[in-house]
């Protein structure tokens, strides 16, 4: 986690595919419980003891499935998943390990509506919640980094059979590495690096693989609380899926994602992160674009 971050952390279209059954895709219904790509700059500055509140507003559509070999799976498929995400981040005055102890919640809401072969659902309502501790250390004037322990809860609704759902269903666990490098002035490199372990959906007896995905962003600072350049993710999935004990070949996702990327940071001390940003090189996965805000507020 971090308090500049979303995970949120999210994940902010929480279980973006939970509910589509269609072959060839990667994890369950080829969706993940974190919203890939939705933190920016300053993911991993965690800031002065007190209590934040961070906004995440998300948009993402997508009108192609993509298989195992990079092609399109001939599938009128269309996906568009709005969202807003409060977050409230307490940074402690206790020290830990030499770092900065702190605690956030993120709570999703989301508004999805999936169209396949002209049959259409949506849902809208609380999506899967976030929740963990995370450790601040300031390694000097310009470099900074995070250790966090989210959790992923399945709170958001989910019914086995509907082919849209806004949550996933089972619960994760995603330890959090996230660096930052910020020069007012100069180069701003921020880097999320996180590992996600899936519990099983008990609903579907299924067990969705491991995942390795980065949230990145890169950019020069102007001087004058503009940071301006380029973000994305990069999300690989580690290891196969399995349902009823047999393991699922063939089937594991890829995606790069790439787009423009400013901040700006009011000398009150709030900052405002906007991006959009282009999936490509996918494998097993829905191929779309997503636009992503995210405001931080201190109380």
């Amino acid at each position: 986690m971090s308090p500049f971050t979303c995970k949120t952390n999210v994940s902010l279209l929480c279980g973006l595919l939970a509910g589509v059954a269609l072959p060839a895709l990667a994890t369950e219904g080829g969706g993940s419980t974190y919203p890939n790509g939705a933190e920016n700059y300053l993911s991993g500055a965690m800031p002065p003891p007190g209590l934040y509140s961070q906004f995440f507003v998300g948009h993402y559509e997508a009108d192609t499935l993509r298989g195992n070999d990079g092609r399109k799976v001939p599938v009128d498929l269309r996906i568009r998943a709005n969202s807003i995400a409060p977050r409230l981040i307490w940074v402690t005055e206790q020290q830990v390990l030499g770092a900065s102890l702190a605690f956030h919640a993120l709570v999703p809401l989301v508004d999805l509506k999936v169209s396949i072969n002209g049959h259409s659902q949506s849902k809208q309502g609380l999506g899967d919640v976030i929740f963990g501790p995370a450790l601040g250390y300031h390694l000097s004037e310009k470099m900074h980094a995070i250790v966090a322990l989210d959790l992923l809860a399945p709170t958001g609704r989910y019914e086995r059979y509907d082919q849209t759902n806004i949550g996933r269903n089972y619960w994760g666990i995603e330890p959090v590495l996230a660096l930052s490098y910020i020069d007012p002035a100069g180069w701003n490199l921020d880097a999320k690096i996180m590992y996600d372990f899936n519990l099983k959906n008990d609903d579907t007896d299924y067990r969705s693989g491991q995942e390795l995905h980065v949230d990145y962003a890169l950019g020069w600072g102007l001087g004058n609380g503009w940071v301006v350049g380029v973000g994305g993710y990069v999300y690989r999935q580690t290891t196969d899926d399995r349902q009823y004990g047999e393991r699922i070949d063939d089937n594991k996702g890829r995606v790069f994602a790439v787009g423009p990327s400013v901040k700006y940071t009011n000398p009150n001390g709030w900052f405002l992160t906007a991006k959009w940003e282009q999936e490509t090189q996918v494998r097993n996965r829905a191929e779309g674009q997503a636009y992503w805000m995210k405001l931080t507020v201190p109380f």
